[in-house]
């Protein structure tokens, strides 16, 4: 029995050198060997006090080579926190991606690019959205249950098509009130609408839905609480929607919430507003939900939106954007690596010419349209209405098809495909194949888009 506890605590002693180098590991490798640690001590101990109180077995055990593993399980553990690493997570993720999209007569990997008008495909589009990133996300929660988050994501983040050359996608501090339960919430915060995160390791496909990319805003910045009670979790947010400071005279107020019920582990259900007041007010709705069991995924999100001034038509009056939509995706595993998925979306945006809050174009006298995107009126319908021809300017309504499959290539990296097919009710995509300069005006009703993309993370 002697024998036997000598040779487990030299065993236990031996582990420390790889403590020791822990500089050259993870957090999370560091952590579980401090763990392990404390588990064969743990053993260690059990087998002594078992063994002093049998009276037919009496055993002796070193107590310098038992102290000494004490002493160095206790000093890893003071040392990984003395060094800040305790609450310490650093995560990050990047997906390089190769799109193809027919009317702007274009194929190429997108990497990097930008929003902000610095690169030659500078507008946010479905075709140039929240993939081709690499992200970088900091976060630390101290010992009195503060958190605190900084996630950077260079010239694509939440915030680079609004705060020009930012990197920051969020930096948030979350401090606990009246319980761990209770919370508030203060900085910039990506928003929290719909079933689609942004980053590309957290959802199926390479493209968002039309609701993600045009029907929410991108980011807020304020101060709020977040509550959980059971399975209800409540977020609200006072403070700016897509600014990270107001301009002078701009004192408008706006509120974003979010409430998110968990009916179980395989469904649940949320949903999100946001609302601002004053001149040009804003009001988004959108409910989303989902249902998971086995190899099938199901997602669903309806959403309606108003933007008073800020209708396609301006010809002859300010009219105000206003539009619904949904979007619905399914996903079947067919292996356990292997997942289809499809996806359906669809905008009416028929009213004042059209216009929605993702809307490229800017707005002013005479009509604003999205060429690339699809919104607003078609070129034949402005030409009619300007003439009189017409007595009424509708804008198009749009969808779009997807279908992709992801492949978990290891437990970090994930290979995507995707086809999608966006079409509109009127002729709003401009043609760059049949018109190289776009100085004749081509368009058509739909588009083709091909993508496929790599997507690491850590």
């Amino acid at each position: 029995m002697k024998s036997k506890l000598s040779l487990l605590a030299l065993a236990v002693a031996i582990a420390f050198p790889m403590a020791q180098s822990a500089h050259a590991q993870s957090n999370a490798e560091l952590k579980q060997e401090i763990e392990l640690l404390k588990q064969q001590l743990q053993v260690l101990m059990k087998k002594v006090d078992a063994a002093a109180a049998s009276e037919s077995a009496p055993v002796a055990v070193d107590p310098q080579e038992f102290n000494r593993v004490k002493i160095k399980a206790e000093s890893t553990e003071d040392n990984f926190e003395a060094a800040g690493l305790k609450g310490f997570k650093v995560s990050g993720m990047m997906d390089p991606t190769y799109i193809y999209s027919q009317n702007q007569d274009r194929s190429g990997f997108q990497f990097l690019n930008n929003f902000d008008a610095r690169s030659g495909d500078a507008p946010y589009a479905f075709d140039n959205g929240n993939f081709g990133q690499v992200m970088l996300d900091i976060q630390k929660e101290t010992e009195g249950g503060n958190k605190w988050r900084l996630t950077l994501a260079p010239h694509k983040s939440a915030s680079s098509a609004y705060n020009l050359g930012s990197i920051v996608h969020e930096a948030s501090v979350s401090i606990p009130l009246i319980n761990p339960t209770t919370r508030l919430i203060a900085g910039q915060v990506p928003d929290w609408s719909g079933y689609e995160y942004l980053p590309a390791n957290q959802q199926p496909l390479i493209t968002h839905n039309m609701l993600f990319d045009f029907n929410i805003p991108s980011f807020y910045s304020g101060v709020g609480m977040e509550i959980t009670r059971g399975q209800w979790i409540t977020k609200f947010l006072f403070g700016n929607v897509n600014q990270v400071a107001r301009a002078s005279g701009d004192k408008d107020p706006s509120i974003n919430y979010r409430v998110d019920y968990s009916k179980g582990e395989f469904s649940g259900f949320g949903f999100a507003g946001t609302h601002t007041f004053g001149t040009n007010r804003l009001n988004l709705f959108e409910v989303d939900g989902y249902y998971t069991r086995g190899d099938w995924t199901f997602q669903g999100q309806v959403g309606v939106g108003r933007w008073d001034g800020m209708g396609a038509d301006q010809l002859t009056a300010a009219t105000d954007a206003q539009w619904w939509g949904l979007s619905g995706l399914a996903g079947f595993k067919i292996t356990p690596r292997l997942q289809a998925v499809t996806r359906f979306d669809y905008i009416n945006n028929s009213k004042n010419g059209g216009g929605v809050f993702g809307y490229a174009n800017s707005y002013g006298a005479g009509v604003a349209f999205d060429s690339r995107n699809g919104f607003g009126a078609s070129q034949q319908d402005i030409a009619d209405y300007t003439a009189g021809t017409i007595t009424e300017l509708t804008g198009a309504n749009r969808y779009a098809l997807s279908v992709g499959l992801n492949y978990l290539v290891n437990p970090t990296t994930t290979w995507k495909l995707e086809l999608r097919y966006d079409g509109a009710t009127k002729d709003v995509f401009q043609d760059y194949r049949s018109d190289p300069t776009g100085a004749a005006g081509v368009f058509k009703n739909n588009n083709l888009l091909l993508g496929t993309s790599v997507v690491v993370s850590f």
